[in-house]
């Protein structure tokens, strides 16, 4: 039996259950298998003390260009991320995409903001509220999803005992009025690359 200490815990100190990413590649003879470049155990980033951010994935390019050549060196994307994970990106890639785990504090909102991204944003635990600025909002419980569209919005965690939690996939967008504010975001949260 390993030893608590060489694995990550099962349920991270805001309450809510750890979690893993699995990469896959292909092997020199072309069959399918887990990559074992990027560790799969997640790896939080604190946003003050209101959210936690795990950056589970990001692409510099869309469409995203995947090579199963049989090579000693790791997949370009894989090796991007790689990157990624030792200096983070700011909240989306422009010319890419991001997949990011937010842990929400309870009773916690974020700024108001805007990004130059395409997001689909899945509940997971908890209950969050998406709040618009014309006043809109919508309560999204375990399984809900929203498509946001490069519209001001912010995130409300609408428990005042429990941490909430959301899945984001972000993908770069571009046309007439796409742009980014970040209002007053945390410290450690940058604007898009």
């Amino acid at each position: 039996m390993a030893s608590s200490s060489s694995s990550p815990p099962s349920v991270l100190e805001n309450g809510l259950p750890n979690v893993s990413r699995y990469i896959t590649t292909t092997n020199s003879s072309g069959q399918a298998v887990l990559s074992s470049v990027v560790a799969s155990p997640s790896v939080w980033q604190s946003i003050g003390n209101i959210a936690k951010f795990f950056l589970a994935y990001t692409t510099r390019t869309f469409p995203v260009k995947l090579s199963r050549a049989e090579s000693s060196q790791p997949a370009p994307d894989i090796t991007s991320y790689a990157h990624d994970l030792s200096s983070p990106p700011g909240l989306g890639i422009s010319t890419g995409t991001v997949m990011r785990y937010v842990d929400m504090a309870p009773g916690s909102i974020s700024p108001m903001h805007i990004t130059k991204t395409l997001d689909y944003g899945t509940v997971i635990e908890g209950e969050i509220e998406l709040v618009l600025d014309s006043g809109e909002k919508k309560v999204l419980r375990r399984g809900d999803s929203c498509v946001q569209r490069g519209t001001m919005h912010a995130w409300r965690n609408v428990s005042e005992r429990e941490w909430g939690r959301m899945v984001f996939v972000l993908v770069g967008a571009e046309g007439e009025g796409v742009k980014e504010e970040l209002g007053d975001m945390p410290e450690g949260v940058r604007g898009s690359d």
